[in-house]
């Protein structure tokens, strides 16, 4: 049991530690923010060709809108017929945006140059698959992630309007999908 002393103390240090990571997030978020350049020049190198250089710079800003809506300890949906609760780990951010400083100025190489140098980043992560977007251990696995997740990538995968977790009323059901504009044959 605890004493009111110890108690005090516990609390007392932990409390700087909140402080400090929190401030750490926001100076983070400017960091990212003001990276994005190196953001959508990774998304260039990394995602699909078929996006084109538009397509990935858009799949980069909806990525920096993600980073920036992330909140730390806020409640997860259940998986259903569990009524454990899960909370988002803290934020990835500060990480993130050292990692994304380590990369350089990837904008100003070839995209081939960009790829050899995001290899090099990654070098020596042992993942069987992508991790959920917030537990990636790099920024360039979690832009993977992030998009791989997305209804945008599994329409393009069915070279079809599949719309993956969007809501089509029941008599759409049975209609085959429009195909995706300027996909396939």
């Amino acid at each position: 049991m605890l004493s009111r002393r110890q108690f005090v103390v516990w609390v007392s240090s932990a409390i700087p530690v909140a402080l400090v990571s929190r401030r750490a997030d926001a100076v983070a978020a400017g960091w990212i923010a003001a990276d994005a350049d190196v953001l959508r020049a990774l998304a260039e190198a990394i995602l699909p060709t078929e996006l084109g250089r538009e397509g990935a710079a858009r799949i980069a800003r909806d990525f920096q809108r993600w980073v920036d809506d992330y909140r730390a300890n806020a409640e997860l949906v259940h998986g259903y017929g569990t009524s454990a609760l899960r909370f988002a780990p803290a934020s990835p951010r500060a990480k993130w945006a050292a990692q994304l400083t380590r990369l350089g100025d990837l904008a100003a190489m070839s995209v081939d140059a960009r790829r050899a140098r995001v290899r090099d980043a990654v070098k020596g992560l042992q993942e069987s698959s992508l991790p959920e977007v917030a537990a990636a251990p790099h920024v360039a696995v979690a832009l993977l992630s992030f998009y791989f997740t997305s209804s945008a990538a599994a329409d393009l995968c069915h070279e079809a309007r599949i719309g993956r977790e969007q809501c089509r009323p029941l008599a759409a059901q049975a209609r085959k999908p429009l195909p995706v504009a300027g996909v396939g044959p």
